[in-house]
C-alpha cells in the first residue's frame, strides 16, 4: 500500500535518512549558538560551546569508567547542571540514563539499582547515605559511586567518593559521541511511583524524545531562546523531556534546586524566566506566596501545570499575577506530556469561574500522539457527550517501549493495540477530554460514582483552604462515603462543620463530605498528593 509502481532505487540510504534522537538538538545549539547561555545555577553559568563539551566529557569520562553501550546509568540528584548534562552525556556514550526519585527509601533504591543493572550512579551528597545503604543491601557489586558536589547550595562532597568533576577531567573533550544506529534503541529508564506493589521500569527510545521535544515547541508556542526554570524534577518523566527540549530553541535552563515560591519570583525577576511546568500544588504555592516573597516583572510567564486537575479557583487567581497556564496531561509511559488544553479564541471573552472551567480540561493530544480516546471496557470509544465516562486510551509515538523486563504487565499496558491509561474521563463534543478521576480514586457511594476530583475542586474555592484531597472513608451503610483531608492557609481557621456547609451549598448531598480532617497533605516529589497514605487514614477514622 502506497507504493509506486516502480521504487528503484528509492530505498532508505545514509543520504536520506538518520535516526531520530535529542542528542542531535545539542550538537547543533554548540554550531548556531555557541556563545548563547545554556545552563544557569548560581554561579555557574555555561554557554552552549560549554555545556557540549562537559556533557562530552562525561560522555568519555563514563567509557573510561568501563561504561559500555546499553548500560545503565543512575542518577539520585536534585535539578542540577549536572542532571541537565547527564541527559545528554550517558546517552553520548550508549549508556541508558536511570534518573531515580530523590524521596524514594533504601529499599525501593536497592530494588531499582538491582532491577535495572545500574553500573554507575551519579549522587548528590544529600542523598550519599541512602544510595550507600542501597548498595548495601545488594547481592553483588552496586553501581559505582560519583558524587556530585552542590558547592553552591553547601552540599560538599564527603571525599570517600570519585567527584563528578574529576570524572569530568578524565574526559577528552574531542570525544565521538556514539550515536544510536536505530531510533528504537533505549534512551531512558523510568521507574513508576509504585504506590502498590514494586515500582516498574519504563522504557524511553530516542524516537519517542526526539518527537516529544518538537511536539511541545508547537503545543507551548515558543520561539527562539526562551528561559527555562526546573521545576518539574528531572527524574519525573526526565523532566517532562524539557532538558533535551531548550537546545532545540537555543534555549537558556535555569536549574531550581529547592522548589520554593521565593525561588520561583526570584529566578523569574533576576533570570527572566519565561517558562516553567509543575503541578498545581506549585501554582497554589505562588498565588499564596507571602508579599516578601514576590518579586516583579514585566512579562508574562508560561507555565505548563499537570499532575491534577487544577482548582478553578487557582487558576483564576493566578492569572492576575502574571502566569498564562496552559493545562497539560499525561504519564510517565508517555514521556509526560501528551495531552494539552489548545485555547481557543472563541474563548478569548471568557471570565473567572467560566474561564478556569475551560482551562481546567485536559484537552487535546499533542502532535506527538497518533490517537487519544476515551473508551468503555470493551474498547469501544464512549460517546462525546461530556456526560459519559470511559478510559483514557493512547496510541502512537510518544508511547513508551514497555516495562523493562515485565512482558505481562507490558502486554496488559498494550491490550487491544493502545496503552490503558488508567484515568477515567468524559469526552466533550468538541473533542476535549476531561478527567474525572483516576479509576482508583472513584468513590462509589451507595451504587453512586462520586468524582474526588469533582468535590476537591468545590473545597479548593474555600477562602481558608489551601489544598484539598478527597478520598473515600469505609462506611457501613453506604459501602464508602467522601472524606475530605484539608491543608490550611497560614493564619486561617474554619471548623469542620463549615467545610460540610460549604460544600454542601454546590454539591448534591450524597457527594458532600461526610468527615473533614485537617492536617499537612502527604505529597510526592512532584507535588502529587499521596492518596494511598490517605486511603490508609480514612480507614481507621
Amino acid at each position: 500500500m502506497g507504493w509506486m509502481a516502480d521504487e528503484t532505487g528509492l530505498d532508505k540510504c545514509a543520504a536520506n535518512y538518520a535516526p531520530l534522537t535529542p542528542l542531535t538538538h545539542l550538537k547543533r545549539a554548540r554550531d548556531v549558538w555557541p556563545d548563547h547561555l545554556a545552563v544557569v545555577y548560581g554561579k555557574h553559568r555555561t554557554t552552549y560551546a560549554e555545556h557540549y563539551e562537559r556533557c562530552t566529557r562525561l560522555a568519555s569520562g563514563l567509557v573510561k569508567l568501563g561504561i559500555e553501550p546499553g548500560n545503565v546509568v543512575a542518577s539520585i540528584l536534585p535539578n542540577l547542571p549536572a542532571h541537565v548534562e547527564a541527559h545528554f552525556g550517558v546517552p553520548a556514550c550508549g549508556a541508558v540514563l536511570n534518573a531515580i526519585n530523590i524521596r524514594l527509601d533504601v529499599d525501593t533504591v536497592a530494588y531499582i539499582f538491582e532491577h535495572g543493572g545500574a553500573k554507575a550512579v551519579l549522587v548528590d551528597p544529600q542523598f550519599l547515605d541512602v544510595a550507600e545503604a542501597a548498595i548495601a543491601k545488594m547481592d553483588g557489586d552496586g553501581p559505582k559511586i560519583i558524587e556530585v558536589a552542590d558547592d553552591f547550595d553547601g552540599w560538599h562532597a564527603s571525599g570517600k567518593h570519585m567527584t563528578y568533576e574529576d570524572l569530568l577531567a578524565s574526559g577528552d573533550p574531542d570525544f565521538d559521541w556514539i550515536m544510536p544506529e536505530d531510533e528504537w534503541e533505549s534512551l531512558a529508564l523510568n521507574y513508576t511511583s509504585g504506590t502498590t506493589g514494586r515500582p516498574k521500569g519504563v522504557v524511553y527510545h530516542h524516537r519517542g524524545a526526539y518527537l516529544n521535544t518538537m511536539a511541545q515547541v508547537v503545543s507551548w508556542r515558543m520561539v527562539l531562546h526562551p528561559t527555562y526554570l526546573t521545576i518539574v524534577p528531572l527524574f519525573h518523566c526526565n523532566g517532562w523531556c524539557h532538558s533535551w527540549m531548550m537546545p532545540l530553541l537555543g534555549g537558556t535552563i535555569v536549574c531550581c534546586r529547592d522548589i520554593t515560591a521565593q525561588a520561583i519570583y526570584n529566578a523569574i525577576h533576576y533570570e527572566g524566566v519565561t517558562h516553567f511546568g509543575g503541578a498545581p500544588i506549585v501554582l497554589n504555592m505562588i498565588v499564596n506566596a507571602l508579599d516578601e516573597e514576590r518579586r516583579t516583572f514585566d512579562h508574562t510567564v508560561e507555565v505548563f501545570t499537570a499532575g491534577a486537575p487544577p482548582a478553578p479557583a487557582t487558576l483564576k487567581a493566578i492569572e492576575n499575577f502574571g502566569f498564562n497556564i496552559t493545562h497539560v496531561y499525561g504519564l510517565t509511559e508517555v514521556y509526560g506530556p501528551a495531552t494539552e488544553c489548545t485555547w481557543q479564541a472563541k474563548w478569548d471573552p471568557l471570565q473567572g469561574d467560566e474561564r478556569a472551567a475551560v482551562k481546567s480540561r485536559q484537552g487535546v493530544p499533542m502532535p506527538c500522539i497518533e490517537e487519544l480516546r476515551v473508551t468503555d471496557s470493551h474498547l469501544n470509544d464512549i460517546p462525546r457527550d461530556g456526560v459519559a465516562q470511559g478510559e483514557i486510551m493512547f496510541r502512537g509515538n510518544g508511547v513508551m517501549k514497555g516495562y523493562y523486563k515485565n512482558p505481562e504487565a507490558t502486554a496488559e499496558a498494550f491490550e487491544g493495540g493502545v496503552f490503558h491509561s488508567g484515568d477515567i474521563a468524559v469526552h466533550h463534543p468538541d473533542t476535549y477530554v476531561q478527567i474525572a478521576d483516576r479509576a482508583k480514586d472513584v468513590i462509589i457511594s451507595g451504587g453512586e460514582n462520586i468524582s474526588s476530583v469533582e468535590v476537591e475542586g468545590v473545597l479548593m474555592g474555600h477562602t481558608a483552604v489551601s489544598l484539598a484531597a478527597v478520598v473515600a472513608k469505609p462506611d457501613e451503610k453506604w459501602g464508602e462515603v467522601p472524606c475530605a483531608f484539608v491543608e490550611l492557609l497560614p493564619g486561617k481557621e474554619v471548623s469542620e462543620a463549615e467545610i460540610i456547609a460549604f460544600a454542601r451549598e454546590k454539591l448534591a448531598g450524597f457527594k458532600t463530605p461526610k468527615k473533614v480532617v485537617f492536617q499537612e497533605l502527604p505529597k510526592t516529589s512532584t507535588g502529587k498528593i499521596q492518596k494511598f497514605e490517605l486511603r490508609e487514614q480514612a480507614k481507621t477514622l
